[in-house]
């Protein structure tokens, strides 16, 4: 091998060592659709390692597919349900070696049921709420953050809302379990901060996804009247926000995104055509 050779391979080998280590292992829950899955599109895209979380195993297992013919990434799809605690904990508590070492925690998993005033609410509508996007949050943060606070770096990203910024009419609930999550990520942030890890609250506005497919039980008519009259956002374009924030220099992070449709001004101002 010539000189010159040498130098060309350390080149190669160079620059492979530090692609491999701009690679980050991205854990994504509530992936198999909307928000979810369009944030796995974007790091995959980009390169980077999936661990994917959903209820529904068969879109669980096509998106993980997908992902591998498609972008060439490792992906390691776990089908638990993240309102359950022993469910939560066996996932993170076998995870492979090489996949422990996470560096985005994506806290994607959440959903609105019903639209109703607080009189003539159902119950059961506030328990999936309430355990979905309060307690499946604290439950992945509270199993995967000491992964993070070991190796001294990470970067938490919780998926909130503008309706955790703003009640509206028969949002109660609803609003409510996103208050909590603003409030979580916000305190999430004070005890991490010594340990070197970001923590970041994504609040988007009106976006069209299965979102309100979800809380009118499955009413399509009236999920989308939802979104007629102007455009919302997109999966996508939350997806962006999110894989933006990851982008920054290790000493900048986003606090707080607030993501809006240029026709929205805030919880209940729709500008509609």
């Amino acid at each position: 091998m010539t000189e010159r050779d040498k130098q060309l391979n350390y080149f190669i080998t160079s620059l492979f060592h530090d692609f491999k280590h701009m690679i980050k292992t991205v854990f994504i829950t509530g992936a198999t659709a909307g928000f979810g899955r369009a944030i796995a599109m974007k790091f995959a895209e980009h390169g980077h390692n999936l661990i994917i979380t959903g209820r529904r195993k068969i879109l669980l297992e096509e998106l993980a597919k997908e992902l591998i013919t498609t972008f060439h990434v490792e992906v390691l799809p776990l089908c638990f349900d993240v309102r359950k605690l022993k469910e939560v904990e066996d996932a993170i508590g076998i995870l492979p070696d090489k996949w422990r070492n996470i560096d985005v925690l994506v806290n994607n998993a959440g959903l609105a049921a019903g639209l109703s005033s607080i009189h003539e609410a159902v119950v059961d509508d506030w328990e999936r709420m309430i355990d979905t996007n309060i307690k499946g949050l604290l439950y992945m943060t509270r199993f995967i953050s000491p992964l993070m606070v070991a190796r001294k770096q990470g970067h938490i990203i919780n998926i909130g809302s503008i309706a955790g910024k703003e009640v509206y009419p028969m949002g109660n609930v609803y609003c409510g379990s996103k208050f909590a999550v603003d409030a979580i990520t916000r305190g999430t942030r004070i005890d991490l901060v010594s340990h070197n890890i970001k923590v970041t609250q994504i609040a988007p506005g009106a976006a069209n996804t299965e979102f309100s497919l979800v809380r009118f039980r499955g009413d399509k008519d009236r999920a989308d009247s939802v979104y007629k009259g102007f455009q919302p956002l997109t999966a996508s374009d939350v997806a962006d926000a999110v894989y933006y924030v990851t982008t920054l220099p290790s000493h900048v992070n986003i606090n707080d995104l607030v993501l809006m449709p240029t026709a929205q001004a805030n919880a209940v101002t729709i500008h509609r055509k």
